[in-house]
């Protein structure tokens, strides 16, 4: 059983809106949220990113940037820009981009579901994130970014959550960065609350993280912290729950997550180093993948697994993973991230450690594939196009408890900021 529950949110004023929310704290570095956030007072980036109202040189990991956040966020509630519902309340969240619509139901998860594995992981975390997020929310108090979670479809959820959609007017309209549509809704019937809830428990075996891995950790580490202040608990504290949107499974799309590296260099016998030339790359290749020229195709755009397109002194060629490089009973290795990770990335790019190599970096396929031919024009050598992994391979992969490989998936549209909140005491 999975435990997803109504919370009271705190919330933007209708006609605030639009200058509050704001794309999630990692999307952008502090150099961008500075310029986003310029002329916008309201903007949800004070909160979640709060050192672009500090001096430029300050440690963006420093308390000062913690009580900066807890202060603007303080401020929001206190001008009236953000207030607090009067109920427990689900709320309804639809996101349209791109001709495609997917709706998430936005409510409180468990972090004891999130420590027993109800809530299943893909990927693993770095504690300095963690700590990151952990300073934010108890300076905050609050669960300021909601997580991005998906269950296996369930038709009577979906039924209820869509009949409400269609007979009430939407809360919330507006327009996200990117070309989001954006619309919520605010279940207030304490009926269909309860019953979703018990859907949830009854029908739901597993909630898995689609996008958040390290806010789902901080915010159970920072509930397990609050228990710890509080050994009278009951389970009941919001402390106890964190701030989630749950999607069906069959209303996501991921996108690709496309590869580009710079080469390794070589060194002669006088000390020179030099390039990996073409000829060796294309030689050390090939035992693993069949090169095909793609003189037709500019870009190329995989469409089917185990197959990749490769972007090498100015031409597009596209790869294809032969029979024996990768076991196809193998959930996490036989995914395209890991069949080119393990075939050519780290035998022919030498680069082993693709969370720290600097030689390698990764690109959203919401950048599109010019985006890989502009990096190398500018900063790396060669670009690898992906087909994306599957909603079915997340899950499968999450089930046997085994963890993908870094930058396996790319969600798209981002959650917004600052449109619901969770306050985790009174």
């Amino acid at each position: 059983m999975s435990i997803f529950r109504p919370f009271q949110a705190l919330l933007p004023k209708e006609d605030l809106v639009e200058e509050i929310i704001a794309l999630p704290y990692d999307c952008m570095n502090s150099q961008e949220a500075r310029e986003i956030a310029e002329d916008h007072p309201l903007s949800f980036l004070h909160v979640s990113k709060a050192e672009i109202d500090l001096p430029e040189d300050a440690d963006p990991y420093g308390e000062d940037v913690y009580r900066k956040a807890a202060e603007n966020l303080q401020k929001l509630q206190d001008d009236g820009a953000l207030f607090q519902d009067d109920a427990r309340c689900f709320y309804i969240l639809t996101q349209e981009m791109n001709g495609r619509s997917q709706t998430g139901l936005v409510g409180c998860a468990s972090i004891d579901d999130y420590q027993n594995n109800v809530i299943k992981k893909h990927e693993k975390t770095r504690y300095d994130k963690e700590i990151d997020r952990i300073n934010h929310i108890k300076a905050c108090n609050a669960n300021t970014g909601a997580i991005f979670l998906t269950y296996r479809a369930q038709e009577t959820i979906s039924d209820k959550i869509n009949a409400w959609k269609a007979s009430h007017t939407p809360d919330y309209d507006f327009q996200m960065p990117g070309r989001v549509h954006t619309l919520a809704w605010r279940i207030d019937d304490e009926a269909l609350c309860q019953e979703l809830q018990t859907l949830f428990a009854e029908d739901v075996d597993s909630l898995y993280i689609a996008d958040g891995h390290h806010r789902c950790a901080s915010a159970a580490h920072v509930g397990t912290l609050y228990r710890q202040q509080h050994p009278d608990y009951t389970g009941d504290e919001e402390f106890n729950y964190f701030l989630a949107v749950a999607f069906p499974s069959d209303e996501l799309s991921i996108m690709d997550y496309n590869r580009v590296a710079r080469l390794p260099e070589k060194y002669t016998p006088d000390e020179h180093a030099r390039h990996m030339t073409k000829a060796e790359l294309f030689r050390r290749i090939e035992p693993n993948f069949v090169i095909e020229s793609c003189l037709q195709v500019r870009p190329f755009r995989p469409e089917e697994p185990r197959t990749f397109g490769m972007y090498y002194g100015g031409s597009w060629y596209k790869l294809t993973a032969k029979d024996g490089t990768y076991d196809p009973e193998d959930p996490v290795g036989s995914l395209d991230v890991a069949i080119l990770q393990n075939n050519l990335i780290e035998p022919v790019l030498g680069i082993d450690d693709p969370r720290g190599d600097p030689r390698i970096d990764f690109v959203g396929g919401i950048r599109g594939l010019r985006e890989l031919e502009k990096r190398v024009s500018e900063d790396m050598e060669i670009a690898f196009s992906m087909y994306p992994t599957s909603i079915d391979q997340l899950m499968s992969i999450a089930d046997a408890h085994e963890l993908m490989p870094p930058k396996s998936t790319w969600f798209e549209p981002k959650l917004p900021s600052g449109l619901f909140l969770h306050l985790l005491t009174d």
